[in-house]
């Protein structure tokens, strides 16, 4: 029986039996139609949340025009937010005050705040792809993508999309390093061992977190 078991709230068993129910497996608890998780992403804080989605995308609402895409083993840290397009103000006039915002009524129609949503310049989905780790508190800016095994360094702000396998930190968020050279990159990519069966990656977790590229190429 496999031990990694994705349909798990809580992943983390200690070997006396204590559950860890600050760390959960994101597809378990975010329970939101314009949030889309891939299978083993986990999410650590240092309390259990009441509700997830509200946490880590606070302003994507039902009516919001774009989504929040996470791939398979993403590893993000207490404190991580992702700031979508809805919390954006309108910037093209004499002031960006919401008015309409504080001013419904019972007349105010789904689609007047759907209108109150939309901002001139959307910038689209916020994506995360695959094996990406997300530091300690660090807040990603809407419409930015995140490539295959990159590094968001704690605390970061991360303005613009970050390269596959690169390393970034600060405010904003600027590249640090590349971890692997292009030839190794390229491997990964097509070797792609978060599609593996599941049992084919407990099997050779060793060579997965290990540094052989051979190795791993040789399990394809």
């Amino acid at each position: 029986m496999s031990l990694l078991n994705s349909d798990k709230k809580y992943p983390m068993t200690m070997p006396d039996g204590t559950v860890i129910k600050q760390t959960v497996y994101l597809k378990e608890v975010l329970k939101h139609h314009r949030i889309n998780v891939g299978e083993f992403s986990y999410y650590h804080n240092f309390e259990e949340l009441k509700n997830y989605a509200s946490f880590l995308a606070p302003y994507l609402f039902p009516f919001s025009e774009d989504s929040l895409i996470i791939g398979k083993f993403v590893q993000i840290a207490h404190g991580v937010r992702f700031i979508t397009n809805s919390a954006n103000h309108k910037l093209d006039g004499f002031s960006t005050y919401p008015f309409n915002n504080f001013m419904m009524t019972s007349d105010t129609t789904n689609e007047d705040i759907m209108n109150m949503l939309k901002t001139p310049k959307n910038k689209g989905n916020s994506i995360v792809e695959n094996d990406v780790w997300i530091g300690f508190e660090a807040i990603i800016m809407p419409g930015v993508k995140i490539g295959n095994g990159a590094i968001i360094g704690a605390k970061s702000v991360v303005t613009k999309d970050v390269k596959l396998y690169t390393v970034v930190g600060g405010n904003p968020a600027r590249f640090i390093k590349q971890r692997f050279d292009d030839n190794i990159i390229e491997i990964l990519l097509k070797i792609k061992w978060w599609d593996w069966s599941i049992e084919k990656i407990e099997d050779n977790i060793d060579i997965i977190i290990g540094k052989d590229i051979k190795a791993l190429k040789a399990l394809e």
